[in-house]
């Protein structure tokens, strides 16, 4: 994912930043920021920024990441998002130390700022309607038109300027605009606004102002003022670029900060829009911010990934300058990767089908020994009780198997996980529907927890729980919100939720689990032997009453999904 220019082992961007270190650039100091915008929760492409920035700042010595709130558009902003975006950091593995800002902080400096363009001749106020700005701007092929109050004097633009601070005006009826080239091919640069009016209560200085800066022109100044050294951005902002050099230029900042772009992170089934995602929660498509379908940090912690598995995401996807979209199974597969290596086995049955051994003694219980992973033997082992009666997956059984079925079938012998051999003998069934309720089998007590002394192989291991030791728990099959790789809306106009996949949520509300797992701690996470990887439900799971959420799978659906289009 790396530009082909890139030197092997780094990215376009540490190759800048290491070149300037050698070269003595900001007295070879690095200083990076996240700024993110209180207005919503943190998803997967802000992930990627957060790696990058905090990242960046532990590879260099003496390196430092800020994280900054971009405070200013107060109707949109919230502390639940100012304490949510902490926590999402912090559970990622990053600690801005001291370091935390807001640009609420610098809004008396900035407003200083502004008043100094003002009286530079560099920026003016505008009485346009928000209709008319637009309109003035020109088009693609047609420069913009000059305000008609572009020519407004000094000590007009500051009265008029001074009175917006102190509340004189309405929303929309002055904007402070800069002075800078309404013939620009960058539209950018066609005087941008500086300062609106919104008479709205802001979280942290509440009704102190009621004029509030855009965030080009706040952010390059924070920047600045942090003592930032390079601002890393997604490709959006590279249009920007321009307007953050002409502010701190005009304004003769000391300290130059470098906007440098990369592309944002676009995966397939899903999107990244922050107002995409609030229409999801709004309108009800899922249960909140944090549902283990969303792209979300909040959802993907829940769901149960770990932050190591995204780091690790973030790490191969790497840095590029143009926009490409990445696969889902790409983020499954890390995910596995992690899991494997950490989460310990133990067994589950979704859908429940009724064993009877019939040659089993039916008031004895055996407890075998399973092995916890056999990835990591210092994970050790657990006892799993076995009885007379045991629930294996309906789907291991067929009454009429094809040829390749290896699983239980009439007259087949199978092994059960760590216990013994069994053969089906009879098939009970509904007398009125027909449904199978109930298989009865025998066991060959010589084959416990191995193969069969005369050497008979089988097929096929089931895994099971014991119907009279096993928990009902409650689980939760999650699949793609959308039905489309790209599901951004299509050329026919249709709108993104017309690709939501209705069967993005399954829940199974009779499952058994080994007793092991009826008091996993919230927020665990476990394989269960041959159906995936499960986390026990954050909010919703009890001692008596396991809710588990499946992570993923032990197997790449998506390559199913492209077979089945193609």
């Amino acid at each position: 994912m790396t530009d082909s220019n890139t030197p092997p082992g780094l990215d376009f961007i540490r190759t800048m930043i290491s070149e300037d270190v050698a070269a003595g650039k900001h007295n070879g100091k690095v200083a990076t920021r996240f700024p993110p915008e209180p207005n919503g929760y943190l998803h997967i492409g802000h992930a990627k920024s957060i790696c990058l920035n905090f990242g960046v700042a532990r590879e260099y010595p003496g390196g430092t990441c800020n994280l900054r709130f971009d405070d200013t558009n107060p109707e949109k902003e919230d502390t639940e998002y100012v304490e949510s975006i902490q926590e999402d950091i912090r559970w990622l593995g990053f600690d801005w130390e001291d370091r935390l800002h807001f640009t609420s902080d610098y809004f008396e400096k900035l407003y200083q700022y502004a008043e100094q363009l003002i009286q530079m001749g560099k920026a003016y106020v505008c009485s346009l309607s928000a209709e008319e700005v637009r309109e003035y701007r020109g088009t693609l092929t047609e420069p913009g038109k000059e305000s008609p109050f572009r020519n407004r004097s000094v000590e007009e633009n500051l009265s008029l300027f001074q009175r917006m601070r102190a509340g004189e005006f309405a929303d929309g009826t002055h904007l402070l605009r800069a002075k800078i080239d309404m013939a620009s091919p960058n539209f950018v640069m066609r005087d941008p606004p500086l300062y609106r009016i919104r008479h709205a209560h802001h979280h942290r200085t509440g009704d102190q102002w009621c004029i509030y800066p855009m965030y080009d022109y706040a952010h390059c100044l924070s920047d600045a003022m942090e003592g930032i050294t390079h601002s890393l951005c997604t490709l959006e902002f590279e249009n920007n670029r321009p307007l953050y050099d002409w502010i701190l230029d005009t304004l003769k900042i000391s300290h130059r900060p470098e906007q440098t772009e990369f592309a944002r992170l676009n995966l397939t089934y899903t999107v990244l829009s922050k107002r995409k995602l609030i229409a999801l929660v709004q309108k009800g498509y899922v249960s909140g911010w944090d549902d283990p379908r969303m792209p979300t940090i909040s959802g993907i912690r829940r769901r149960g990934v770990s932050p190591g598995a995204i780091r690790n995401f973030c790490d191969r996807i790497g840095l590029a300058k143009r926009d490409s979209r990445v696969d889902m199974a790409l983020l499954e597969h890390c995910v596995r990767e992690d899991l494997n290596k950490t989460a310990p086995r133990m067994m589950g049955v979704l859908r429940p089908l009724k064993v009877v051994i019939e040659n089993y003694p039916e008031d004895q219980t055996e407890v075998m020994e399973a092995v916890n992973n056999p990835e990591d033997p210092a994970m050790g082992t657990r006892k799993v009780p076995f009885s007379r009666e045991i629930y294996i997956e309906q789907e291991d059984f067929m009454e009429d198997p094809p040829k390749k079925f290896f699983r239980l079938a009439p007259g087949k012998e199978v092994r059960l996980r760590y216990a013994y051999f069994i053969t089906c003998t009879k098939v009970i069934k509904d007398e009125r529907t027909g449904e199978i309720k109930e298989l009865r089998c025998t066991y060959d007590p010589a084959t416990r927890g191995g193969d069969a002394p005369d050497g008979r192989k089988v097929k096929a291991t089931l895994h099971w729980v014991s119907a009279t030791h096993g928990v009902c728990a409650t689980v939760r099959l999650y699949n793609s919100l959308f039905t489309t790789e790209v599901p951004d809306g299509d050329k026919e106009g249709r709108d993104f939720l017309t690709f939501i996949n209705p069967q993005s949520l399954e829940v199974l509300s009779n499952c058994r689990v080994e007793p092991a797992l009826a008091d996993l701690a919230p927020g665990s996470i476990c394989q269960f032997e041959r159906l995936g990887y499960f986390c026990a439900d954050a909010k919703d799971s009890k001692p008596d009453a396991p809710v588990f959420n499946r992570t993923v799978t032990l197997r790449d659906d998506w390559a199913k999904i492209q077979k089945k289009k193609e």
